[in-house]
């Protein structure tokens, strides 16, 4: 009895083992196509909303890729990369918080520019303001004491609304300007802010401006690029960056990655 107790008890333990090994190996098999199939995060500046959602899109049916698109603030997405963020591609709208980056040891090299950016004025129907690219218009709502409030994206962080306060300055209206600002947390906020009449206008990014979803919400006028520093956009792969990361790092390059940006305002580099 005791043989036959022992028996069935060495035949449980068999069949146990054997279906424990079944499932390590379906999750394995699993684990394998997941990874061959791979996925990539990428942190994107707001700017490049419609414009990589595009990209993104064409890429993954040419290439069965599936990316992540995370988009905010460039200085804020190089605060949370140095703190452990689990990015794998990083899309800046400056390129100077790359470089910081890269200097920290948080990137695989120096990356590469990938689109020139611009600025203008931006207005919703109905507002005491005129989309004037001179930005005189403005300095004389502020002048007559008309102008309420006025958008741009918060300039401690946001590339953009660094740009736009040297625009401001430029025109002699960053100080005049100061109890009338509105800012965003990074240029998509801010464009929200200028074309939903809860501002009389503000400066956007000419990328969101000729998205169509935007286009029709207001009138938009370019201000002059001497006006400002150029929004050098760049991009950098992170440590251990995964194949997908990669391949959509170097999709960008192509003429098809390159004239979806391209419709969208940007400059690209030479």
């Amino acid at each position: 009895m005791f043989a036959s107790r022992l028996n069935g008890w060495f035949k449980s333990l068999a069949s146990t083992s054997l279906a424990l090994l079944c499932i390590a190996l379906l999750t394995f098999n699993a684990n394998a196509q997941s990874t061959a199939v791979g996925n990539a995060t990428v942190a994107a500046a707001s700017d490049l909303k419609f414009a990589i959602e595009e990209v993104a899109l064409q890429f993954e049916k040419e290439t069965g890729y599936k990316l992540k698109l995370v988009f905010g603030s460039s200085g804020q997405f190089k605060t949370q990369i140095m703190q452990g963020a689990p990015f794998h591609l990083f899309m800046s709208a400056d390129e100077k918080f790359v470089y910081q980056l890269a200097d920290a040891g948080k990137t695989q090299d120096r990356g590469r520019t990938y689109a020139v950016g611009r600025i203008g004025i931006m207005v919703p129907p109905n507002s005491s303001l005129k989309a004037d690219g001179s930005l005189k218009d403005l300095a004389q709502a502020i002048q007559k004491g008309s102008l309420q409030k006025f958008a741009i994206a918060n300039p401690e962080h946001a590339p953009y609304g660094a740009r736009a306060k040297e625009a401001l300055q430029h025109a002699g209206l960053w100080e005049a300007i100061q109890s009338k600002l509105v800012l965003g947390e990074n240029i998509s906020q801010t464009a929200q802010f200028a074309t939903s009449g809860s501002t009389q206008g503000g400066i956007i990014a000419l990328s969101l401006a000729m998205a169509p979803a935007v286009a029709k919400l207001g009138q938009f006028e370019l201000i002059p690029e001497q006006w400002h520093l150029p929004l050098m956009q760049r991009m950098v792969l992170l440590k251990d960056a995964p194949a997908a990361a990669t391949a959509f790092y170097n999709y960008l390059s192509t003429p098809s990655a390159q004239a979806i940006m391209s419709r969208y305002g940007f400059v690209m580099p030479k």
